[in-house]
């Protein structure tokens, strides 16, 4: 990848990084499910106003359905269960589970796809599992209830997303990446409002969970979204999908930097062994041969 490519590559996984240090801020304060409305609402509006400059306005009506569909699995049902999970869980520790998403989308394949499984992805699978049990073991966090059903959340997230990107590679062959995150995040937005109404907050809210809102939304949804879509156009998937491995990174690190969350060999430990699992099941390769062909298919 070129110097630029790869600076994106960064910028990427420090803004999905950096969400979780928004939800861990206003989720607790407003309650997760209007946080996560306000993200998909206003990053699916910002997306489609970018749309319409650019003289480019999707037709959503043909598969309105199915983008209510994706808006569960891949934005309202995970965005809502990581947001509720971030009350009690800290930052780092919310990343670092949610970028077990590649081992879940391993299994879902095997089981519904029928894909088969070899044994390096079998490995990588019950080194995921490991990980997940090292690292809410050896957490600074006090196990109680609350902070198990806090992690089962985020592993349910991170398993709706692996249903939610088979789901997308069966449904929406041909669909323009671009209508696909618009219709997902005004999807979400729809299906979440029933549950939205009863959390308007009766008091003024502070700045700086605007500024966690707006980051949320703006930063970490809609501009992330248009450098992801550049990056599979440039330098193809295989190589983008390398931001899983960043991701969790920058999650420790805001978490750190902005709250104050102690980085303890436990969470490295745990991250290690997990994005070991990540590498193993993903086939992430980086090569010039690779990008080429990955440029030649695309």
């Amino acid at each position: 990848m070129k110097i630029k490519d790869i600076t994106i590559l960064f910028i990427l996984a420090g803004l999905w990084g950096a969400s979780f240090l928004f939800m861990r801020v206003a989720s607790p304060v407003i309650g997760p499910f209007l946080t996560i409305e306000l993200r998909v609402l206003i990053a699916g509006v910002a997306l489609l106003l970018y749309t319409v400059f650019m003289r480019k306005v999707p037709n959503l009506r043909t598969h309105w359905k199915q983008y209510l569909m994706i808006g569960a699995l891949n934005a309202a049902l995970p965005f809502v269960l990581i947001a509720t999970a971030t009350i009690h869980l800290n930052a780092s520790l919310a990343a670092i589970l949610n970028s077990t998403t590649p081992l879940f989308t391993a299994i879902v394949s095997w089981f519904w796809l029928k894909e088969k499984l070899n044994m390096k992805k079998w490995v990588g699978i019950v080194l995921g599992i490991f990980g997940v049990i090292l690292l809410v073991g050896w957490s600074p966090i006090p196990l109680s209830k609350e902070v198990i059903m806090s992690v089962c959340f985020s592993i349910v997230a991170a398993f709706s997303y692996g249903v939610g990107g088979i789901y997308t590679k069966l449904t929406f062959k041909g669909v323009a990446p671009m209508t696909l995150a618009i219709g997902q995040q005004l999807g979400a937005a729809l299906l979440l409002i029933p549950f939205t109404v009863t959390q308007i907050p009766s008091m003024a809210v502070s700045t700086s969970i605007i500024y966690s809102i707006l980051g949320l939304a703006l930063l970490c949804t809609a501009v992330a979204y248009l450098l992801y879509f550049y990056l599979i156009e440039n330098v193809g998937p295989t190589n983008t999908l390398s931001v899983t491995l960043l991701v969790p990174f920058f999650g420790v690190i805001w978490g750190a930097l902005f709250l104050g969350e102690k980085i303890t060999f436990g969470i490295i430990a745990g991250l290690a062994v997990i994005l070991t699992s990540v590498f193993l099941i993903s086939d992430i390769k980086v090569g010039a041969r690779k990008i080429r062909k990955e440029k030649m298919v695309g």
